[in-house]
């Protein structure tokens, strides 16, 4: 059983944090039917170059949108409030971002696969940002300083700009160049969030507190039983020892000792179980005189002898 980890971001489970949640469900509901109305203004009053296609990715982009939600939506009990907010946050990003590169006119023939990719480093950076984000916060809870909290805020700052420095040229290279002092700015940052970002598991390595490890608990060595020496057929007299230290396993089948093992270490003979005695013969005894018969029908009382006796009783009819 292990125990719970002090330094863990808590869930949601307050009533603010799952208003908070249910903010950011509606942001994204809201950010859905914002999408839709903006590209069905387009549709009325755009070009009829590709809307068709258009239409169709447009379709694709907000039922993968409402997939995603949903999946936040059911995950955002296990995660933290703040977590579950900048995730779907991200995701609506994504999503205008997205809509833009949908319907903004082609400068190129070839641009539509391009774009794609492109979308596709979009949703990749912005992930990208949203776990170093999430990683970096558990780094920073387990030893928080002020020296760490200052690196902290300004490393997370950088990182959401070079993110947002990153996604501006995917979105609208097409139509717009950047000098070489913007990739030399794009550059410095990323190195400064680089720093920051090794910076607290340093701090942490050197100074943190260490997490207690449970103690491995290594059974000692069993050692073997000792084997019991053989008996006699009781289960309790031991057999006799022969001249190699073996017991006398002929003495096991006669019940006596074999003439060397006797010679050597003699040993009584297993002793008969003792025979039960016979039980003795009942005492007859001559039967007891009968009692004297009451005065009555069949013998006259004393001092009556001479009169004759009474008649018998008549027999009782059986009844009916």
């Amino acid at each position: 059983m292990t125990a719970p980890d002090p330094h863990a971001q808590p869930a949601i489970t307050d009533s603010s944090s799952s208003s908070l949640v249910r903010a950011a469900i509606w942001v994204a509901i809201g950010a859905l039917i914002a999408a839709a109305i903006v590209c069905v203004v387009w549709v009325l009053i755009g070009t009829q170059n590709g809307i068709i296609g258009r239409a169709f990715l447009t379709i694709l982009l907000l039922a993968a949108f409402a997939g995603v939600a949903i999946i936040d939506a059911h995950l955002a009990s296990r995660r933290p409030a703040w977590f579950a907010l900048a995730s779907m946050v991200t995701w609506v990003v994504t999503l205008l971002l997205g809509a833009v590169l949908i319907w903004l006119p082609e400068r190129y023939s070839f641009g539509g696969f391009n774009r794609f990719i492109q979308f596709l480093l979009i949703v990749l950076i912005l992930q990208l940002a949203l776990l170093h984000v999430r990683l970096y916060t558990k780094a920073f809870a387990r030893h928080v300083t002020t020296f760490t909290k200052t690196v902290f805020v300004v490393t997370i700052v950088l990182v959401v700009v070079l993110a947002v420095l990153l996604v501006i040229p995917l979105v609208i290279a097409e139509w717009a160049e950047f000098p070489d002092f913007y990739w030399r700015i794009v550059v410095a940052i990323t190195i400064l969030a680089a720093v920051g970002t090794a910076l607290i598991p340093l701090v942490n390595a050197l100074f943190a507190p260490k997490k207690p490890r449970a103690a491995q608990l290594v059974p000692p060595p069993v050692a073997p039983a000792p084997q019991a020496w053989p008996t006699y057929a009781d289960g309790v007299t031991p057999l006799p020892v022969m001249p190699d230290g073996s017991p006398d396993w002929n003495a096991y089948y006669t019940g006596y000792p074999s003439n060397v093992s006797q010679a050597i270490a003699p040993v009584a003979p297993m002793a008969a179980p003792p025979w039960p005695e016979p039980a003795a013969a009942p005492q007859w005894s001559e039967p007891a005189a009968p009692p004297a018969p009451a005065p009555g029908h069949g013998t006259p009382p004393a001092g009556y002898e001479g009169f004759p006796p009474p008649p018998p009783l008549p027999p009782i009819p059986p009844r009916p």
